[in-house]
């Protein structure tokens, strides 16, 4: 079977370091732009009335690399290893993503057709979409659910502080990218196993460079600045 790409998302993250681990983390703000040959308002017609959609999608940088039965998720500390099927790593035979988001628009875009305007991605900028289906309560929601060892495992944030002239550089940056920044660094972006506190940390967003340091419970953001290309 081919698949064929029929959109791809713009998102304010250029690299994966940063992205959140599951859709919904954060109220992060994005769009999904069609490919010429699907962007028809008639392919959208009625997706207005859902509240939430799904987007099956690539994990563009992952494609290609080796496939390996077992993995080590970083809800369990990137030491203990399970089956890559119990997980949401990329690392898998198809390198295919699911991901639930809120559809916050429909906009009908003069020379590009329909834009779809979502919040709660967890996909880096210009990842490709193979389709969109729209999220049915009664059947796509179980509130009974049990979630393996995701239920097992302690999720904590961190406290989220600033430099005094963290954003000296950055006042182009909206008091929105602001916000929900904080909500991607309280989750803690770092790999599991990284625990240095004197490690200065950078992630790409929303055109800009972010540097952190983590300390015990508290990350301190060191400086945003605009990236340099």
């Amino acid at each position: 079977m081919e698949l064929q790409v029929i959109a791809s998302i713009r998102t304010d993250f250029q690299t994966k370091f940063g992205i959140p681990r599951q859709s919904g983390l954060a109220e992060t703000k994005a769009e999904i732009i069609f490919e010429p040959e699907f962007a028809s308002e008639e392919a959208v017609r009625g997706l207005e009335g859902y509240s939430h959609i799904w987007l099956i999608w690539e994990f563009s940088e992952n494609a290609g690399k080796p496939y390996h039965p077992t993995v080590r998720p970083p809800r369990l500390g990137g030491n203990t290893r399970v089956g890559v099927f119990a997980t949401r790593s990329p690392f898998r035979p198809n390198p295919i993503g699911l991901s639930s988001v809120r559809l916050d628009a429909v906009e009908n875009r003069e020379g590009m057709g329909p834009v779809l305007h979502v919040s709660g991605a967890d996909l880096m900028d210009g990842t490709p979409i193979y389709d969109i289906k729209p999220y049915i309560p009664y059947a796509d929601c179980h509130p009974d659910a049990k979630g393996g060892f995701t239920d097992t495992t302690e999720r904590k944030t961190l406290r989220v502080t600033y430099a005094p002239d963290a954003f000296s550089k950055a006042a182009d940056m909206t008091e929105e990218q602001i916000r929900v920044l904080k909500q991607v660094l309280a989750q803690d972006p770092r790999p599991s196993y990284q625990k240095d506190p004197e490690r200065v940390y950078g992630m790409a967003y929303g055109g800009y460079e972010v540097k952190f340091r983590v300390e015990g419970e508290c990350l301190t953001v060191l400086s945003v600045v605009p990236e340099q290309h």
